[in-house]
């Protein structure tokens, strides 16, 4: 099995994230990431769904897809040809020691600081998930105490655009 980030573009209605999600369940399959978003085309909107499946039978899953009513376009990214980011809010745990070591991380990292006590910071940081897992190994020892993650974002590299002659 092999990991696919799928982008869907889905008109704008109540119900069809469930379909979505439904026929992943179905069929017994596990999602990985799921990200939902409007586009820049108002009645619209972005779903980014990461699986890992066999080519095979994600191609058949994408078939399906593609019959529901409200599945406008379906596009599968590729690493090389896309931008793929992840959002993460980690709490970690810090005392009058160990705060300028994870100062320090969050500058090497270039995450951002946005909630400061004085027993924990909450830590903001965007990237690829590379980035985002090596970044949260490092303040393992620290003690991380909450995280809040987003499911991947991706969209593709250069000037086409999933929307482009999909909309009418």
């Amino acid at each position: 099995m092999s990991r696919h980030v799928l982008s869907l573009l889905v008109e704008d209605k109540p119900g069809i994230l469930t379909r979505v999600a439904g026929l992943f369940a179905r069929r017994g399959f596990n999602i990985d990431s799921l990200a939902v978003g409007p586009t820049e085309v108002e009645g619209f909107s972005r779903i980014t769904v990461v699986a890992d499946q066999d080519p095979l039978i994600l191609e058949q899953l994408t078939k399906q897809l593609n019959k529901l009513v409200n599945v406008v376009k379906i596009v599968e990214l590729e690493k090389a040809q896309s931008v793929q980011r992840e959002h993460m809010l980690i709490k970690v745990r810090v005392d009058n020691h160990s705060r300028s070591h994870v100062l320090e991380a969050v500058n090497l990292f270039r995450a951002h600081v946005v909630d400061v006590s004085s027993e924990a910071l909450v830590i903001e940081i965007t990237g690829d998930s590379g980035k985002v897992n090596a970044f949260l190994r490092m303040l393992e020892p620290y003690g991380v105490k909450e995280i809040a993650q987003s499911g991947l974002i991706a969209i593709g590299r250069g000037p086409k655009s999933i929307t482009e002659r999909s909309i009418k």
